[in-house]
């Protein structure tokens, strides 16, 4: 059958707006409030500039972990693929191969990691959860190997300006790299809203048995969710690269969990069947607009705003007169994970 007809369309785009609602409201208040706190240093154009640079790896990984999740899986590698595929272009470089076919390697290399990935888990049958932790603790090792433990330096060329913070030329406003995350985005945003494809993994993560004998190819497009999760996460690696200008085994060590929880702060469903491409890059911009404001905390500042004196040291006394220290933020980022989660069980109730 060529086509999956689930839902009405319009109540499905009302269904998404809802649950959009919710972290564009806590987008919006987090960037109220550094840059209540942080009025100089959070709310400045090259702030705007560097947050937007910082975003994007995160960005690109939830994309491809929106398929993912919203075909009722799970990938755990992708911060190790993004390690390998940064080391591999950096390899590449090194051994004389041109700009574009070094790129070229570095995203080849995460699709492998992803096809890999879908076969364990759509023909072999494997749970993702165990199958994706096994890659994961492979592909980082493999990136160790490749680059003998330490950081690769190739020489410099033009995309070292991919991820630059003020580009040349300055009309163009953010990096390079940030422009095409965005055509990204928008492809597949489309690919997962608007085509068959998209319809047959929503099928797939909202009732499998239900799908099979509606006709949609269950093994190929669980192939296909991991394949493209692998291959974004190739691109992520790419720009990752260029962003530390050196290809490092131990760089997205952990960044799985960003991405996930981007795409679960996002609205998407844990349980599968539903997820959208903007709320999981709303999620990712949350978790890095929260990262980057915790760092230029000043309390000092907090006197103009009605804040005691008194009360403005103490803060300063607790978290440090400058920023917000990292136990701190790794406890915030984990309640917000944690609300996000409570959100998707009591909709999925």
């Amino acid at each position: 059958m060529s086509t999956v007809n689930l839902t009405n369309s319009g109540s499905r785009w009302k269904s998404a707006l809802k649950r959009l609602l919710g972290p564009t409201a806590a987008l919006c208040a987090v960037i109220l409030f550094f840059s209540l706190v942080a009025p100089e240093s959070f709310c400045t154009v090259q702030n705007a500039r560097t947050l937007s640079a910082q975003s994007v790896v995160v960005v690109l990984g939830a994309i491809g972990m929106t398929f993912v999740v919203v075909g009722g899986g799970i990938d755990l590698s992708i911060g190790s693929v993004i390690a390998l595929s940064s080391v591999a272009s950096a390899l590449s470089i090194r051994c004389g191969f041109g700009t574009g076919t070094s790129a070229l390697i570095g995203c080849s290399v995460g699709l492998l990691v992803g096809c890999i990935n879908g076969f364990l888990v759509a023909s072999a049958r494997l749970p993702a959860f165990i199958a994706t932790l096994g890659t994961m603790g492979i592909a980082r090792g493999v990136a160790k190997w490749l680059a003998g433990q330490s950081t690769i330096y190739p020489p410099e060329d033009w995309t070292s300006s991919l991820m630059a913070k003020n580009p040349d030329p300055s009309w163009l406003l953010v990096a390079p790299g940030v422009w095409m995350t965005i055509v990204i985005a928008l492809a597949f945003g489309f690919i997962l809203s608007r085509t068959v494809f998209g319809a047959w993994v929503t099928a797939v993560g909202s009732n499998e048995s239900a799908a099979r004998l509606c006709g949609v190819p269950i093994v190929r497009v669980r192939w296909t969710t991991y394949a493209l999760c692998g291959l974004l996460a190739g691109v992520a690696g790419v720009v990752q690269f260029h962003r530390l200008s050196g290809g490092d085994p131990t760089t997205a060590n952990g960044k799985e969990l960003e991405v996930i929880a981007a795409v679960v702060i996002g609205g998407a469903a844990l349980s599968g069947g539903f997820g959208t491409v903007g709320g999981s890059i709303v999620g990712a911009i949350l978790m890095a607009a929260l990262a980057n404001g915790c760092n230029l905390v000043d309390w000092n500042s907090l006197g103009r705003w009605g804040v005691s004196p008194e009360m403005a040291q103490t803060l300063a006394g607790w978290f440090g007169s400058s920023g917000i220290p990292n136990y701190a933020q790794e406890i915030l980022v984990g309640v917000v994970i944690v609300i996000a989660a409570l959100a998707d069980r009591r909709r999925h109730r």
